[in-house]
């Protein structure tokens, strides 16, 4: 990323960056260090958005957070955000920061698609309230939603994590992905597209995350910000969903 940019002689300030740490290195001390070392990489002197990777449960959530804001007392963080957790975690951390006067996070990165909306019971009802954006990761669930559910792919025949998370409910999802088919075909758009602009049809969703390993992804995602679902397409896709385990908030 850093070589990249530099590259390119894009100025900073017309980036967003933002880099994660994992919650192992969740520790005082741990994490000034991972983000130093993340800072050399990228090859900057600051980061817009800082984000925890899930909770960690061998640190008190005092701890990380005061390391956090000191991060962002010093300059060096413009923002920080959370990732994949339950909500009275979330809530726990965003207690902690008002009561102590430190800074709360601004985003939430969790699990969320047409395949996967468990969210919507606690989650994302608290950052609605909260204020809090959400930006998405596995938008296209593993890329079941990128094609036919049969298909046969190398990715779908490698990607052990999206088979753990999808598979074992494949008769109801399998009904989602036909639809969300029916409609680009209807629209002359491609699955992707149809599946990230559900996702940004959503009022609390500031940008879903894309994992583009070519440039063919990163037209249909640019292509999406044309797509405008309406209240019926939405309610067509959703109406088939029932719900599914917890994956993703450990």
């Amino acid at each position: 990323m850093g070589r990249a940019v530099k590259a390119a002689s894009i100025p900073r300030e017309d980036l967003f960056i933002t880099t994660k740490v994992w919650n192992t290195a969740q520790r005082l001390g741990s994490v000034e260090s991972a983000f130093s070392r993340s800072l050399e990489r990228l090859q900057m002197d600051y980061v817009d958005l800082y984000i925890i990777h899930r909770w960690d449960y061998q640190t008190p959530i005092e701890e990380t957070m005061a390391c956090l804001n000191d991060l962002v007392k010093s300059g060096k963080v413009h923002y920080i955000g959370a990732s994949a957790m339950y909500a009275w975690q979330f809530q726990k951390a965003q207690y902690i920061a008002k009561h102590n006067g430190w800074t709360p996070f601004i985003s939430m990165q969790n699990h969320y698609n047409l395949l996967y909306r468990e969210d919507e019971r606690e989650m994302i009802p608290l950052c609605q309230d909260l204020g809090v954006a959400l930006t998405p990761y596995s938008p296209l669930a593993g890329g079941r939603l990128a094609r036919d559910w049969f298909a046969d792919t190398k990715r779908s025949q490698l990607d052990q994590s999206a088979k753990d998370k999808y598979d074992a409910n494949e008769p109801v999802d399998h009904e989602i992905v036909n639809r969300v088919g029916e409609l680009a075909k209807q629209k002359g758009v491609t699955r992707a597209q149809i599946a990230l602009s559900y996702l940004l049809g959503h009022a609390q969703v500031a940008a879903p995350i894309i994992g583009g390993s070519r440039l063919t992804h990163l037209d249909d995602a640019i292509g999406a910000l044309d797509i405008v679902l309406t209240p019926d397409e939405r309610a067509y896709l959703e109406e088939a969903y029932q719900p599914h385990r917890i994956v993703g908030a450990l």
